[in-house]
């Protein structure tokens, strides 16, 4: 058998690493709900540029999630406030590069539908109030956000109806405050949440 030439050889080292880390890739979706139900192939769930999306049946949801905190202005914030909306709750950091780059279109959609029976907050799970003050008049975010850092409350919330593994998470509650819908990773673009706000708002309350 011909020796190999050093390119043949460097070509082969690097299609064994390549398909090394693919099958890493594939182990760890395997991890996520959603992941392993698009890769089933049973319709519950796709993978999108959005990141990773499920509409929830109507029957196959939870209960209410029951949950408030401290915003970052310093206003109590309780869901039974909100009571009877669509809601939008967004976990987020100010150093979590995707949460910087999809702050705009939340904020796109807050302002289509604020006002219209849809609430929207976010949870922020790392910073103090005077980092989330910052974020907000940078990236022009009116809606308040629960600061979460010090007690963890509000994200332990939502345990029992989802999991909250990855920054950012966005979810959609119903009007009954069960989770919906959830985005998992960045929103690039308002067209997926604009259409699983409008999904909820359609549904009888």
């Amino acid at each position: 058998m011909p020796a190999l030439s050093p390119n043949h050889r460097a070509r082969r080292v690097l299609g064994a690493a390549l398909a090394a880390l693919v099958a890493v890739s594939l182990t760890a979706c395997g991890t996520d709900p959603v992941a392993e139900q698009y890769l089933s192939g049973d319709g519950k769930g796709y993978i999108s540029a959005d990141g990773a999306v499920e509409e929830i049946p109507v029957a196959d949801r939870g209960e209410p999630v029951v949950f408030s905190g401290v915003t970052e202005n310093g206003d109590e914030f309780d869901s039974a406030d909100i009571a009877g909306d669509v809601t939008v709750v967004n976990f987020w950091y100010a150093g979590c590069a995707p949460c910087r780059v999809e702050a705009g279109d939340l904020e796109d959609v807050w302002q289509e539908y604020g006002g219209d029976g849809v609430s929207f907050v976010g949870i922020n799970i790392y910073d103090q109030a005077d980092t989330a003050r910052s974020f907000a008049k940078t990236y022009g975010v009116t809606y308040p956000s629960i600061m979460d850092v010090d007690s963890g409350a509000a994200k332990l919330a939502f345990a029992s109806a989802t999991p909250i593994q990855a920054t950012p998470t966005t979810l959609v509650l119903d009007k009954q405050g069960r989770v919906a819908a959830r985005i998992i990773g960045q929103i690039d673009g308002t067209s997926i949440l604009s259409t699983l706000v409008k999904d909820a708002l359609a549904e009888s309350a």
